[in-house]
C-alpha cells in the first residue's frame, strides 16, 4: 500500500519537473511571504494536507473504505498550480522593484527585466509537463454534451415528453446516458461497469453474453418495467425479438431499438 501511495503522488506530479518548481515556490514564499493569510493557504495548509496524505494510518484507513484508485484525489486540495503562479508574479515584482498592487502594469528597465523573467518562468512551466491532448485518454468530443453521438440519438428518439421512460443500454453506452437525459432510465448504471465494486445484476449478465438469449433476456427486461431494450446492430441474437411481442422501434448510430408493448406506456 506504502508504495502505491508514493507511486500516485509520482504520476500526479507527471515529470517532475512542475514538483521542483512547487518546492521552489514554497521556499521563496516561506522566507518573503509575510500575511498570514496567504501562509495559511500557500504553506500551512499544503505542509499539512502534504503529512496526511503520506500518512499510513490514514491511507490505511482510505484504502480499506473506497480503495487505492481514488486516494490520489486527496491530492487535488493542493494548491499547486496557485502557488507556483501567485510566487512567480511576486519575483517578478520584486525584479521590477515595486510593491505596485496586482493587476497594474511595470515601467522602465526593470519592467522590462520583470517581464522577461515572468515570460520566462512561464516558459519553463510549461515544458515542464507534457501535451494533455497527447494522452490516448483524450478524444475529440462528439458534441456540446460530451457524451457519443448515438447517446444523444437513442435518448433523443424514446423520449417522451412529460415522463421517464426505463431503457435497456449496452454496457459501453452506460456511463453517458445519465449525463445527457435526467429522463431515460436504467435498470442498472455504470456501477456495472467498475468490476471491483463487484455489483451483480442478472439483466446486465444477460445483455453481455456474446449471443444473447431472448428467452432468458425478455422476462429479465419486463422484470425490470423496461419499455426499450437496445443492442448494438452486429449483436447475435438467439431467438426472434417479433416472436416475444417486440416491436422494432428505430436505428441510429450502429444501434437498433426494441419497444416492449407489453410495459405499458402512458404518455401524458
Amino acid at each position: 500500500m506504502w508504495r502505491d501511495v508514493i507511486e500516485l503522488f509520482q504520476a500526479y506530479m507527471g515529470t517532475g519537473m512542475i514538483v521542483i518548481w512547487y518546492m521552489i515556490s514554497l521556499v521563496y514564499l516561506w522566507i518573503n511571504e509575510k500575511r498570514k493569510d496567504l501562509r495559511i493557504l500557500f504553506l500551512y495548509f499544503p505542509v499539512i494536507l502534504l503529512l496526511v496524505y503520506f500518512n499510513p494510518l490514514f491511507a490505511g484507513l482510505v484504502y480499506r473504505a473506497a480503495g487505492g484508485e481514488v486516494y490520489y484525489r486527496i491530492l487535488w486540495l493542493l494548491p499547486v498550480t496557485l502557488t507556483i503562479a501567485y510566487a512567480c508574479v511576486q519575483i517578478s515584482r520584486r525584479i521590477a522593484g515595486t510593491q505596485a498592487a496586482p493587476g497594474s502594469f511595470f515601467h522602465g528597465k526593470e519592467g522590462l527585466l520583470a517581464d522577461l523573467a515572468a515570460l520566462s518562468m512561464a516558459g519553463a512551466v510549461a515544458v515542464s509537463g507534457s501535451l494533455i491532448y497527447s494522452s490516448p485518454l483524450f478524444s475529440r468530443a462528439e458534441n456540446l454534451y460530451h457524451v457519443p453521438d448515438s447517446v444523444v440519438h437513442i435518448c433523443d428518439e424514446i423520449n417522451v415528453p412529460g415522463r421517464e421512460v426505463m431503457a435497456v443500454f449496452p454496457m459501453e453506452l452506460l456511463p453517458y446516458v445519465r449525463q445527457y437525459s435526467p429522463v431515460t432510465c436504467m435498470p442498472y448504471g455504470r456501477e456495472m461497469t467498475v468490476e471491483r465494486w463487484g455489483y451483480y445484476h442478472p439483466l446486465a449478465e444477460a445483455m453481455e453474453q456474446e449471443i444473447i438469449s431472448l428467452e432468458t433476456l425478455v422476462p429479465l427486461v419486463r422484470q425490470a418495467g423496461c419499455h426499450y431494450c437496445i443492442f448494438r446492430e452486429d449483436q447475435k441474437l438467439q431467438g426472434d425479438p417479433e416472436d416475444y411481442g417486440w416491436v422494432e422501434f428505430g436505428k441510429t448510430d450502429g444501434y437498433v431499438i426494441y419497444r416492449d408493448p407489453a410495459t405499458e406506456l402512458v404518455i401524458p
